[in-house]
């Protein structure tokens, strides 16, 4: 398992690399852009190649980017809808640029029902996924929230899957916090093959392609999406049964806690992930 962190981009995208460097981090995750701004950065493509040379040098295991937190493919109002599919197709072109893959929360139907939302998600994914390479996946990230979020079970995600043909290049990211909050229980190892199992049966767990780790501050079940430090929340110790699952290992790993200076994961956060899945092994 390659354990890594989100970490800033800011001064230029090749940058991020260093401060995984800096941390520990075997994987990393980025945002292409403020992630709580429509525009988009305008990044120098130099920065690009230097992204890839130093990657390459890090020996790192994996590069993710995080589209935007206001990316909505399901939204029904039009202006929130064709900017969000900019936003993701901009997201997708830099994640080529550096090699890495996108990971994407669906979004919310906001009332309108599920199929209602999918009649939006599928075209959007569709423009993204024709940009998409066999270098560079888009990852459906397994959601927290309520009402009427989209991708809070793994059959929606299948559903998504399905409609698109399980295009070549549609993948899934898990998070151990938003599983544990919709109600999969990731401290308990028959639970959590059964939902393996079922991404296995549905998606196919080759398209699991990453990882985020992160502990959860909310209840079992609570649909709150707030994550907490590692070995701080409620799972704990036993966050090392989703560490150890032998089949997660090998994927990118990356935390999105909130460190001890809430300025985002640092060495002593990927420093106690790595020690607990190594306790979990043993």
């Amino acid at each position: 398992m390659q354990i890594g962190a989100h970490v800033s981009s800011s001064g230029g995208i090749d940058k991020a690399i260093d401060r995984a460097v800096a941390i520990g981090a075997d994987s990393l995750q980025v945002f292409t852009q403020s992630p709580r701004a429509w525009r988009p950065t305008n990044h120098d493509p130099a920065s690009f190649e230097r992204f890839r040379e130093k990657y390459a040098a890090a020996g790192m295991g994996g590069a993710l980017c995080h589209a935007v937190y206001l990316t909505n493919l399901a939204s029904p109002d039009p202006v929130t809808y064709e900017r969000s599919v900019a936003t993701l197709r901009n997201t997708t072109e830099v994640a080529c640029g550096i090699g890495a893959h996108v990971v994407f929360h669906v979004g919310s139907h906001l009332g309108s029902g599920f199929e209602a939302g999918l009649e939006h998600v599928v075209p959007a994914l569709e423009q993204a996924l024709e940009l998409c390479t066999d270098e560079t996946w888009l990852l459906m990230e397994n959601s927290a929230g309520a009402g009427g979020t989209i991708g809070r079970s793994i059959e929606e995600l299948a559903t998504i899957s399905e409609r698109l043909d399980g295009h070549p290049h549609l993948g899934v990211c898990l998070d151990s916090c938003h599983l544990y909050v919709s109600g999969v229980d990731v401290t308990d190892p028959a639970a959590l093959d059964a939902c393996l199992d079922e991404v296995d049966g549905s998606i196919g767990l080759d398209r699991l392609k990453a990882l985020h780790i992160n502990d959860a501050a909310a209840p079992f079940g609570s649909n709150r999406d707030r994550h907490a430090n590692i070995l701080e929340g409620e799972l704990g110790e036993k966050l090392g049964v989703f560490l150890s699952n032998p089949r997660l290992q090998g994927l990118p790993a990356v935390l999105e806690t909130a460190g001890p200076e809430n300025h985002g994961p640092d060495a002593s956060e990927v420093a106690k992930t790595k020690e607990l899945r190594a306790r979990w092994l043993a």
